[in-house]
């Protein structure tokens, strides 16, 4: 039986070495990590992610062929096939501190790998990896050899948070890529024989090590600079009394473009899309290429604009002061069907009106109220290190923000209301109700454009919609960027 073990049980490398028992049954995967807390979730019934789908994967699997385990190198040592799921966090202190990735934990696992190995494996980069990291941990591996053979191979991943599930059912494609070396090129056919038990074969692209790595960067950047190029685009639109939405459907109709990743929104946020820009932009000034370098640093100042620039709409369209005053946060997590906080533009948003002095009661569906009043206490970057190394910042969180179990309660007594994620049971609130009891005037600032502006009029709120036109009362109140 062939054995694949997986370091790192988080959003990466839970789901996929799930997807992946379920799909081979004859390989026994083990999926390791040094957290405790974190395996003894996996092995419960409330999993440690919230994921549509993942619970149900997990239990059909887990104790047949799938295992989740603390004791990493007993599985490492037993496997075949070791793949790396890690963190590389966003560097917060050194060379390249606030764009270089963090391959700490990476170098540790290699190590580890090279130390308790006693047959051949195929090493296999899943975390996302600057270009050239593969070549890094080879010479690690081949150094604490021993004798023993490593190859190594880069097999990023292209999960979306909220369709990771669907994603590994039915992935765009599978990459791999590999040394071209004869047994290079055997262990990308040995990795291609396990995703070729549901991935069809014209749908695994092969390339060499380079190739991968850089492809991951490269998918997060156009993404993230589509988003950043429509919310540009909203702030024209409202100041020119445009519809992004109309414009957006207008550009995705054109063939050439296409409709995806062009909703307006309060900013991009997740695990990946910030810190992999800023990690390429680091990869080209270290190879001498600032213009490319300031290109990729503008999508992240456009993301960081339009969520100032939300944050002072706020401000500004309430008397240009939200002192003492209660805002409803509808939604937390960076976008819906995940618990996933991490760059989520709430964290910036509730920040600047915290600064302003504003009572927040927030609510999310999925987020725990400690992970949301750690979020908005720690310092930038530190989210993805571990516990020992965050750096806790603010004091005085906990006097102005109250998290709470329902949209309703959020809002009662409240002078306005923002939505930053576009959760679908926020579609469906019974506003009537809500604006019965809020304050008055009521504002609702909508960072999703997920509520039916007009009806909302019609029942009385001031509305604030990214990117449409402007009521007469915004208008009077222009945002100071």
């Amino acid at each position: 039986m062939v054995k694949i073990c997986c370091i790192g049980a988080g959003y990466v490398g839970g789901p996929t070495m799930a997807v992946m028992a379920l799909k081979c049954p004859e390989i026994e995967v083990a999926v390791v990590d040094i957290s405790e807390p974190r395996i003894n979730a996996w092995n419960s019934d409330r999993l440690p992610i919230y994921e549509p789908g993942l619970d149900d994967v997990v239990r059909q699997c887990r104790g047949k062929n799938l295992f989740f385990s603390t004791d990493v190198e007993k599985h490492v040592f037993e496997s075949d096939i070791v793949f790396v799921s890690v963190n590389t966090p966003t560097k917060t202190q050194g060379l390249g501190a606030g764009k270089a990735a963090d391959l700490t934990y990476w170098e540790s696992a290699a190590r580890m790998i090279a130390d308790v190995s006693k047959s051949s494996k195929i090493v296999v980069e899943k975390s996302t990896v600057p270009v050239r990291t593969a070549e890094a941990i080879e010479k690690i591996l081949i150094h604490n050899s021993k004798g023993i053979e490593f190859q190594i191979l880069s097999n990023p991943e292209f999960l979306a948070e909220g369709t990771a599930i669907k994603d590994l059912y039915n992935p765009d494609r599978v990459l791999i890529g590999g040394r071209d070396t004869a047994a290079g090129q055997k262990a990308i056919e040995a990795l291609k024989a396990v995703y070729a038990h549901w991935v069809p074969v014209e749908q695994i692209i092969c390339t060499n090590l380079w190739s991968a790595e850089l492809s991951k960067l490269a998918a997060n950047a156009f993404l993230a600079q589509r988003i950043s190029s429509v919310n540009a685009m909203s702030a024209l639109c409202e100041a020119t009394g445009a519809d992004v939405t109309q414009v957006a459907h207008a550009v995705g109709t054109d063939s050439r473009i296409g409709p995806k990743f062009l909703n307006a929104s309060v900013g991009f946020g997740g695990s990946c899309f910030q810190k992999d820009i800023l990690n390429l932009i680091y990869i080209c000034e270290c190879n001498g290429l600032p213009e490319a370098a300031n290109y990729w640093k503008q999508v992240i100042k456009v993301n960081d604009y339009q969520k100032i620039r939300f944050a002072n709409r706020v401000v500004s369209s309430m008397f240009n002061t939200v002192s003492g005053k209660k805002i409803a946060i509808l939604g937390f997590a960076f976008k819906k069907d995940t618990g996933d906080t991490r760059e989520t533009p709430a964290i910036d948003v509730c920040n600047r009106l915290v600064a302003d002095k504003a009572k927040l009661r927030i609510y999310d569906p999925q987020v725990l109220e400690e992970q949301i009043r750690k979020d908005l206490s720690m310092a930038r970057f530190d989210w993805d290190h571990a516990v020992p190394l965050q750096q806790i910042k603010a004091e005085g969180i906990s006097e102005q923000v109250e998290v709470v179990s329902d949209a309703y309660e959020a809002t009662k007594d409240a002078h306005g209301l923002c939505v930053l994620t576009e959760w679908d049971e926020f579609k469906s609130l019974d506003f009537k109700k809500i604006f019965d009891n809020m304050q008055k005037p009521a504002f609702v600032f909508d960072g999703r454009n997920v509520v039916d502006a007009v009806k909302l009029r019609e029942i009385g709120f001031i509305v604030y919609s990214i990117g449409k036109p402007l009521d007469s009362w915004l208008k009077d109140m222009p945002a100071v960027a």
